[in-house]
């Protein structure tokens, strides 16, 4: 009499079909399980969450603006699923200090640089209140798709950032530069503008031409000369 265990192996000692389906249904769950687990439950909460996969594939993040700190800058509240997993009716989003501790990626818009505003004692540059007020209108409490691309010598997320408007999907650093309250990003090395350079150079171009925002200044500083006169003495 055949021992039962050798059903599931024909003559030859190869496994049945049947058996084959199973284990690769089976491993095929586990792996769909495990991708969605990653796509649409697990929250990145800061940047230490965002492994080379995310940075290097440039995988986009949906979720909330919750705070806004700075002309180029702002804490980004990461709602994986969106309202599919309940985000905004079955799962609250927080809004206080204390529960938003350690939650949040602070995002620095790729490819554009906004007037210094003071810091540590030094003075504030033309147009920086002016700065934040515009992202704070455009980006707070707003939904927004968020592309990282490096993290920077300050723990923040490099990363483009995409609003929905009336109009359709906003590009943040596009739309700050072509309305003057930012300029393209000067550093020559290490800048991140995605594929994104040349749009938002011409960008500039054309708001520089019809004197928008720090282009109308009579004496126009950027940020980057800004900085070097005011916090490092160049």
């Amino acid at each position: 009499m055949s021992d039962k265990s050798d059903s599931n192996v024909d003559s030859v000692g190869v496994l049945h079909p049947k058996v084959l389906l199973l284990s690769a249904g089976v491993s095929g769950s586990i792996i769909f399980g495990y991708r969605f687990y990653g796509r649409y439950v697990r929250r990145i909460r800061t940047y230490l969450d965002l492994t080379p996969k995310y940075l290097d594939g440039n995988r986009s993040l949906y979720g909330r603006v919750t705070r806004v700190g700075d002309g180029d800058n702002f804490r980004f509240y990461h709602t994986p699923g969106g309202i599919f997993m309940g985000w905004g009716w079955l799962r609250p989003i927080p809004t206080t200090r204390a529960d938003l501790k350690d939650q949040t990626l602070m995002i620095r818009l790729c490819g554009v640089d906004a007037p210094e505003r003071a810091h540590f004692g030094k003075p504030a540059q033309p147009h920086s209140e002016e700065a934040l007020q515009w992202l704070t209108d455009y980006v707070m409490d707003r939904k927004v798709r968020v592309t990282p691309y490096s993290i920077d010598q300050y723990k923040r997320v490099v990363a483009r950032a995409q609003v929905w408007k009336w109009t359709g999907r906003k590009d943040v650093s596009a739309e700050m530069i072509r309305n003057g309250v930012g300029i393209v990003y000067e550093a020559r090395t290490g800048a991140e503008f995605g594929d994104n350079e040349s749009w938002y150079r011409k960008l500039e171009s054309r708001a520089k031409k019809f004197k928008r925002g720090v282009w109308g200044l009579k004496n126009m500083t950027t940020p980057g000369e800004f900085k070097k006169v005011h916090y490092r003495g160049e």
